[in-house]
């Protein structure tokens, strides 16, 4: 069977997600199973280069993914046309200009989420990339995750009626890193405002475009944001001064009448199912899901509680809800986008997930924290 390599430069995976999501369990799994089957019975096989700031760390990297090429010198990668795809995921703020000289390069374009710290700069990539007719995505991976893809099922197959509202419980607790037994398990610019940081940012963006997957619209939100620890521990040992949000409660109005409260925390220790959950409560039915699994109660098998707080309750309100048989493909869900995206890129197969498409998570997210400035809702214009 003819192979067809197809070249990718990756800017800023040295992070755990880049390194564990993007290139071990993605790029390095679709290689070693034998690449992408393409219509044209070609397979697929992604060539990857690594590029960043640290060398050590680059090479360290190369040698366990067995891709083996790495590169502090990104302008110089930009002008190789064995790389046709530019993939950055390093610090927020300083995606713009990555995604504007790869751009310039004439690369297509694959980003994490946000594309931008701000809305105007997010569809000003988007409508570079437009402009040049590149091929241009951003990540959006909770799309993928088997509880989220059985959610998408109930829906479909009108399990809920009439979903009324949805309750999403995010986070976990991010030790602050003052006791060297327990470190911190974020880096420390997660906190830091100068280069992009805070949970607002970083959380409103999936929340809108899973919102928007799977229950309406989102025209307006109410957010109050929280900086509920004043310090932490950075990477070297030092203590410094958190300058953004680490916390943020948003209720969200969709354009037909669903109500989305998203509860989202670096500072709340889990009693949950999973670090995100997703409560959805229709006319006819309700649903729990969290990254992998899922639990349903219909109209019919919910009980009926009655007020009174002078006895034991006497409902166990856990055994009436039923757990369902996860998807049989169950693949990672970073992995399943990018086999998307690499198919939209070399094939031609549609891909909505856009820059553009990402505007949007950067336009709530801003229009969050223009709610917690001001103390009142916000409605979302249509510039996006």
């Amino acid at each position: 069977m003819t192979e067809r390599t197809i070249g990718i430069i990756l800017n800023g995976v040295t992070g755990r997600m880049g390194s564990n999501q993007h290139l071990l369990r993605s790029l390095a799994a679709i290689r070693d199973e034998g690449g992408i089957q393409l219509r044209s019975g070609e397979r697929l096989i992604p060539k990857v280069i690594l590029v960043g700031r640290e060398e050590s760390r680059l090479r360290q990297l190369a040698a366990e993914s067995a891709f083996k090429k790495c590169s502090t010198d990104l302008s110089t990668v930009l002008q190789d046309p064995d790389y046709e795809i530019f993939f950055d995921a390093s610090l927020t703020r300083l995606r713009e200009e990555y995604l504007q000289r790869a751009i310039a390069a004439g690369k297509a374009i694959y980003c994490e989420k946000p594309v931008a710290v701000d809305t105007m700069t997010a569809l000003q990539l988007a409508s570079a990339c437009e402009q040049a007719g590149l091929p241009n995505g951003v990540v959006q991976d909770k799309l993928w995750l088997p509880g989220i893809r059985m959610l998408r099922r109930l829906r479909d197959e009108g399990f809920f009626g009439r979903i009324l509202s949805v309750r999403g419980e995010f986070g976990y607790w991010v030790f602050s890193g003052h006791d060297p037994a327990q470190p911190a398990q974020r880096p420390s610019w997660n906190y830091r405002d100068a280069v992009g940081g805070g949970i607002i940012l970083d959380m409103l963006c999936h929340w809108r475009y899973l919102i928007e997957d799977l229950f309406g619209a989102v025209r307006a939100v109410s957010c109050l944001g929280a900086r509920h620890l004043p310090e932490r521990v950075d990477e070297e040992g030092h203590p410094y001064a958190c300058t953004t949000d680490d916390a943020c409660y948003a209720t969200m109005e969709c354009d037909n009448g669903v109500i989305c409260q998203f509860n989202s925390s670096w500072t709340v220790r889990v009693r949950r199912d999973d670090l995100l959950t997703l409560q959805v409560d229709g006319t006819e039915g309700s649903a729990v899901a969290g990254l992998r699994d899922c639990h349903v109660q219909s109209h019919a098998e919910t009980p009926r509680p009655f007020w009174n707080p002078d006895v034991p309750q006497p409902l166990d309100f856990f055994s009436g809800w039923k757990r369902l048989t996860a998807p049989t493909e169950s693949e990672n869900a970073f992995r399943a986008q990018w086999e998307a995206f690499l198919r939209h890129v070399v094939e031609g197969d549609p891909f909505p997930w856009t820059l553009r498409h990402g505007a949007r998570g950067v336009q709530l997210a801003e229009a969050a924290l223009e709610s917690w400035r001001e103390r009142r809702w916000v409605t979302l214009n249509d510039a996006c």
